[in-house]
């Protein structure tokens, strides 16, 4: 992927799932939602592997291990195993490695997860911050979280203590609505240290890191549905992505993301992997056209004629909105035309 500024989704003549060797799929929001597999993400995923395609699960929820996820996916009727989950705290325990003995004693604000990831590396957890840890690690705890878990976080901190976080997601999805994250965790230490601690997770380099470690990529692709994770992980990392609107990002936001934010490709949903992209092409005028739409910039919106199927529709007004927008974000008011395409 070029860093030059992206100023249209790409098209590809090749199934992404031929083009590309491993699909690094993010969890909620595009393989499953609240627990359930969501639409065509089984069967999807199974024509890609089936092709040859490796699956790699990408997540920043520290809380459950690799086994845990795998099974679930199973359970799910997607055959996974453990090797093919890779967490925010593998990522950070390797990072915390790379800076303390082995054998060191860490301070644990957090999960199971991250007491695996932490035994992996062939470090200590322990739980208080009396146990003279050298180094201090948050990831996501559950909402059962005791609060004094946060006490023993600022008391080490405060003397000094090197601080990890998995990830800094201020919010996670749940099935009642939308509840705190790590981040919002992170916030509680930050506030009563003023320290600021080392971050692992998505959109890091950490984590992509861990990533290509643990699988091998050589031509990976980042498939996620949040632009300020997923799509700028692959970003950071300087790999191809594709943005599935199966999760939190709708059409508006897309329209409006700055570079970082801008996928390779944009799809429905997993079957995206199964087939090629179509191209966006300059239609004149500053338009661009997209199967059997046309999109333009008006005086202060973007305007859209033709007709044909709404993906195509959107990946036409994203190339007007990113190329009026060029490295910042689209001020064009686009509400009309995502209306017109269902968006």
């Amino acid at each position: 992927m070029s860093r030059s500024v992206r100023t249209r989704p790409e098209g590809s003549g090749q199934a992404l799932s031929e083009a590309y060797d491993t699909a690094l799929l993010d969890l909620d929001g595009v393989v499953y939602a609240g627990g359930s597999a969501i639409a065509h993400a089984v069967e999807s995923l199974a024509a890609a592997r089936a092709g040859g395609m490796r699956l790699a699960y990408v997540t920043n929820n520290a809380l459950r291990t690799p086994d845990t996820v795998a099974e679930h996916l199973t359970e799910l009727g997607i055959p996974t195993g453990a090797d093919d989950v890779i967490t925010s705290a593998q990522a950070v325990a390797r990072l915390i490695s790379e800076q303390v003995p082995q054998g060191a004693r860490v301070l644990v604000v957090g999960g199971e997860g991250l007491r695996v990831a932490l035994r992996e590396r062939g470090l200590v957890p322990v739980e208080s911050a009396d146990d003279d840890p050298a180094a201090v690690v948050q990831g996501y705890g559950g909402p059962e979280l005791p609060w004094g878990r946060f006490a023993e976080a600022c008391y080490a901190v405060a003397r000094g203590v090197p601080w990890f976080a998995s990830n800094t997601d201020l919010t996670i999805p749940s099935g009642r609505g939308i509840a705190p994250g790590n981040g919002a965790a992170v916030e509680v230490v930050r506030i009563a240290t003023g320290a600021e601690p080392q971050v692992a997770g998505k959109p890091l380099p950490p984590m992509h890191r861990e990533t290509i470690l643990r699988t091998g990529a050589r031509r990976p692709l980042v498939v996620g549905d949040r632009l300020d994770t997923d799509i700028e992980g692959a970003f950071n990392g300087d790999v191809d992505s594709l943005l599935v609107l199966t999760g939190v990002t709708d059409g508006a936001q897309l329209l409006a993301a700055p570079p970082r934010h801008r996928p390779t490709y944009v799809d429905a949903d997993l079957r995206g992997l199964l087939g090629g992209q179509p191209d966006v092409v300059a239609a004149g005028d500053g338009g661009f056209r997209c199967g059997g739409w046309t999109a333009t910039a008006g005086t202060d919106r973007l305007e859209l004629d033709g007709d044909g199927e709404a993906l195509d529709g959107l990946r036409a007004l994203c190339a007007v909105a990113w190329t009026a927008a060029g490295d910042g974000g689209c001020e064009l008011d686009g509400a009309k035309a995502l209306a017109r395409l269902g968006f």
